[in-house]
């Protein structure tokens, strides 16, 4: 019963709204509810350019404006929603006090995503070293094993699923190494963060909800045993630093250790897994596109910025009005949401031309908002630049003729966009095919 007051105040009631929303025409109630407009959501995107730089639908605001939703994430006078305590009304105190506290997830605090200044900035510099250019760069000879290790696995196979043969696990594994968690749990992580990934939608039915719960509160309960073991156990790594803030320096409860530790796990692999997977799919269904990194592959580093624009891994986020402020010329009160939606944003044509067009030598392809801004910039996007350059330039060098094998399906969730399974047929290996 509780779980079920945790998923109406949650989920419940934006579900119901936003589906009323949706049988009217609601473009913005539509997205999210609608499979159809998960599935392909840019051309409703550009229905909203149109109304302009701001869209206001009574509840929230929206925007696909490159230079709004930079404004806004950089901005002071707004905030993330989880970390909001403005005016709540009673009912809703009530009913999350009845509903009770679930297992911690990403969009709650103390996660790092769910809090502003101070909370965010001590976490934030507990495990910004880990992701600086310097260890990223160091990581790379490792990553390229592990890309290497994979695809020669893939050598005597024709037909795969590029999803959970190679895209999920090659992060997977350099996180679990990262962080100092089994390597061998890999696969039991990535079933683990599906299930969790839901949580960042709005909107969940009930079933999807439990789902969210079921893989949260599984990797949660892991979690605080392994903190166990790295307790009498120390290594060098991230999670045994955290531990080590938290029992030895009071600088994490265990709340904050265990939410920390959950977004850096999860989060570590989330983005390139979908990074990997799209930018496949578009190398596949482009080969002249691929054949311009055959002939250029310097390259493949603006190539990953372009999957990322065009196709980003994270498609929304919101914020909302710490205090009355003004936006685009228009008044926004304290405590209105603001949705930016990425994936819009990173196809504004005042910013990028032709922004539809898959082009691997798009010279500003950097300029994409993929990871966020501001204060709350993706801590690991050079790490996620250099899986996907990794992990991309590997495949398509080791089998260059690959092609699809099938329809690719994408995953039901929203705010993460990518596939849940990418057929291929692989090609003979660059290397065989020289020899004969």
């Amino acid at each position: 019963m509780r779980q079920f007051f945790r998923w109406g105040v949650r989920h419940g009631l934006i579900r119901w709204s936003s589906a009323r929303g949706a049988r009217a025409g609601e473009v913005t109630a539509a997205l999210m509810v609608d499979p159809a407009y998960a599935l392909d959501p840019f051309p409703h995107y550009e229905t909203l350019r149109a109304k302009g730089p701001l869209y206001d639908n009574g509840f929230a605001i929206t925007t696909v404006s490159h230079a709004v939703t930079t404004a806004v994430l950089r901005s002071p006078d707004f905030g993330v929603i989880g970390g909001y305590s403005g005016n709540v009304p009673r009912w809703l105190l009530l009913a999350q006090a009845i509903g009770g506290r679930g297992p911690l997830g990403p969009v709650e605090p103390p996660s790092m995503l769910a809090v502003d200044q101070p909370d965010h900035t001590r976490y934030r510099k507990l495990v910004s070293r880990a992701f600086t250019a310097r260890a990223v760069a160091a990581l790379r000879s490792r990553t390229e094993e592990i890309a290497d290790e994979l695809l020669t696995g893939l050598e005597r196979r024709r037909d795969v699923d590029l999803m959970t043969e190679y895209a999920s696990l090659l992060p997977a594994t350099v996180i679990a190494e990262m962080l100092g968690a089994p390597v061998a749990m890999s696969r039991q992580f990535l079933a683990w963060g599906a299930e969790a990934a839901r949580s960042l939608d709005a909107g969940l039915s009930l079933s999807e909800f439990r789902r969210s719960e079921r893989g949260l509160r599984a990797l949660q309960r892991w979690l605080e045993g392994h903190f166990a073991h790295l307790r009498a156990h120390p290594g060098d790594d991230i999670l045994s630093t955290l531990v080590h803030a938290q029992s030895a320096e009071g600088k994490l409860t265990q709340d904050e250790l265990t939410a920390t530790a959950m977004l850096l796990l999860a989060a570590g692999f989330e983005t390139t897994v979908n990074l990997i997977g799209n930018g496949t799919a578009l190398l596949i269904a482009h080969p002249e596109q691929h054949d311009r990194l055959r002939a250029e592959p310097a390259l493949w580093p603006n190539a990953v910025d372009e999957v990322l624009r065009l196709d980003s891994p994270v498609q929304r986020t919101g914020r909302v009005a710490q205090r009355d402020t003004v936006l685009a010329g228009v008044r926004v009160p304290v405590g209105k949401p603001v949705m930016t939606l990425l994936g819009g944003a990173n196809r504004d044509p005042e910013v990028f031309d032709e922004p539809a067009r898959f082009d691997v030598g798009r010279p500003n392809a950097g300029e994409h908002l993929a990871f966020s801004s501001g204060i709350h910039y993706c801590l690991g996007a050079g790490l996620a630049r250099m899986e996907g350059t990794v992990g991309l330039q590997a495949l398509f060098d080791r089998f260059p003729d690959i092609a699809l094998a099938g329809t690719p399906h994408r995953r039901a969730t929203r705010v993460l966009r990518g596939y849940e399974s990418v057929p291929v047929r692989l090609s003979a290996p660059a290397r065989q095919a020289k020899a004969s």
